[in-house]
């Protein structure tokens, strides 16, 4: 799937949106704003194109955002640069997607950081409405200190994410910031529904579970899964569309009954 056009969030700088996918005719489809992946420092509208086509080809209209990127740009940069897309893209739903189109966010990796913020953001400004938020493979946790990540890393001392958390974080305070670590926000009740999706090989597994947990215990409507086999995720997410990952058709799966669900209207309680 080709994307369909390139539009600019208004601003200054201007950010540059992918969008994948086409409103059908006389019909509405679910419009999610992107967040690729990348450590926080690298990444682009190219290398998030796996999910890109992912999320489109499961039947939504997919605006991909070129943020910010750390060192230059450190936290919150990259999180006003989503929020202010996804405001836009509010205002241009009926256009893209449909008439009234429920509006969701969505992130690889550290992209799954920004989209949790943004949920995080949008339930303190009580502004657009938000239907969900889908987080794969998502890069929550500063700490690195998961048996998932350990795994992972092995002997090293160092690691590509753990310098991503040291570009991205202007210092030790705002890793106590929810909309910098979600993870650890201390109140999530008001979020909307959510879908994390991991893989066992995962070394953001841990923490991608963890937030899920901590979800329903804020009694949010939580779907999780560990993709199996090998994901080779996020670096496999990074390939081209074409490459499609092993676990694609699952993947797909969960995102058409995430969205399904999603549009449904809430049911009315019986009259007492």
């Amino acid at each position: 799937m080709a994307p369909a056009q390139t539009l600019w969030v208004p601003g200054t700088p201007p950010r540059e949106l992918r969008v994948w996918g086409h409103k059908p005719r006389g019909g509405t489809l679910p419009l999610v704003l992107h967040f690729h992946g990348g450590a926080f420092v690298s990444g682009d509208l190219d290398s998030g194109a796996c999910l890109a086509e992912l999320l489109a080809s499961s039947g939504a209209v997919v605006a991909s955002l070129a943020y910010p990127l750390a060192p230059e740009h450190r936290f919150p940069d990259a999180v006003e640069a989503g929020y202010a897309a996804l405001e836009w893209l509010y205002k241009q739903r009926s256009r893209l997607a449909g008439k009234d189109a429920p509006l969701f966010v969505a992130g690889e990796e550290a992209g799954g950081n920004i989209a949790a913020a943004v949920a995080l953001m949008v339930r303190d400004r009580a502004h657009p409405p938000l239907a969900g938020q889908v987080l794969v493979a998502p890069m929550l946790d500063p700490c690195n200190a998961t048996a998932s990540l350990r795994q992972t890393m092995g002997k090293a001392t160092a690691c590509k994410w753990m310098e991503g958390w040291q570009h991205y974080l202007r210092g030790p305070m705002d890793a106590e910031h929810p909309y910098a670590v979600p993870c650890h926000a201390q109140r999530l009740a008001g979020l909307p529904p959510t879908l994390i999706l991991t893989g066992g090989d995962d070394p953001m597994r841990d923490e991608a579970m963890a937030y899920a947990e901590r979800l329903r215990g804020a009694s949010i409507a939580v779907t999780s899964a560990v993709m199996r086999p090998a994901t080779g995720w996020p670096d496999s997410l990074t390939e081209p569309p074409t490459e499609a990952c092993p676990c694609a058709a699952e993947v797909r799966e969960h995102l058409r009954a995430f969205f399904q669900a999603a549009a449904m209207p809430a049911a009315i309680p019986p009259p007492s």
